[in-house]
């Protein structure tokens, strides 16, 4: 029966999208440029394709803060300092945040049975901020963040040093929740525990890779899935 939950934080109780294009939005007004839908949906792409790099191992995090300003700058061809917007960016995404529908919600309903901890890949400072604003702690065990971990997802490392810290810890107890098939379900995947993908809308003809145990749309269709 399951006890222990593995929550991911963006995208799946924060909506990192919202964050991400007001953070960029700021960041580069601050150095004089207006952004562009076309800019913050190509910082977007570009985002997410060097976090993929970081958990394939073939890029360190101060890399990934770095090269996704250089490449937006050289595609728009931006003569700013990568260094100082970057900084910027850092700073506005860990100052408020935004809920995924439903998520305080399930939070509190789910951490009266469930003992929930959080395993995020987010940057150490962004995720505190966004923590301390969201206010969620309270319906937490623990939090995992990879930067103080030394790990990040998907690897075995990683969940294996969080499995550690978690009292009474039994794989076949716990299952993690999150919308990356490539960090969370594989992680689970790897750990050898149960996988739910979350997501908010995806493409109903194609299979997802890899495949996670459970699927939902919804973050309260938990509350019923769960019990």
């Amino acid at each position: 029966m399951i006890d222990t939950l593995l929550f991911d934080l963006d995208n799946t109780l924060l909506d990192f999208d919202k964050a991400e294009a007001n953070a960029i939005t700021r960041a580069l007004g601050d150095v004089g440029i207006s952004a562009t839908d076309e800019m913050r949906d190509c910082y977007h792409k570009i985002n997410l394709a060097q976090w993929k790099l970081l958990e394939q191992g073939k890029m360190t995090r101060e890399e990934v803060k770095m090269r996704r300003f250089k490449l937006l700058f050289q595609e728009f061809d931006i003569k700013a300092s990568p260094q100082e917007v970057a900084k910027h960016y850092q700073d506005y995404l860990g100052q408020g945040h935004y809920f995924i529908e439903g998520a305080e919600e399930v939070l509190q309903e789910l951490s009266k049975e469930f003992r929930i901890y959080l395993v995020t890949n987010g940057t150490l400072s962004v995720q505190r901020g966004r923590l301390k604003s969201s206010g969620i702690e309270k319906y937490l065990q623990g939090v995992f963040i990879s930067e103080e971990i030394g790990y990040n997802k998907p690897s075995i490392e990683y969940f294996e040093k969080c499995f550690s810290k978690i009292p009474d810890f039994k794989k076949e107890n716990t299952a993690i929740i999150g919308d990356s098939l490539s960090s969370d379900i594989q992680g689970g995947i790897n750990a050898g525990i149960q996988t739910i993908w979350f997501h908010r809308s995806r493409d109903l003809t194609e299979d997802p890779q890899p495949k996670p145990d459970y699927e939902i749309n919804s973050l309260k269709s938990l509350l019923e899935m769960l019990k």
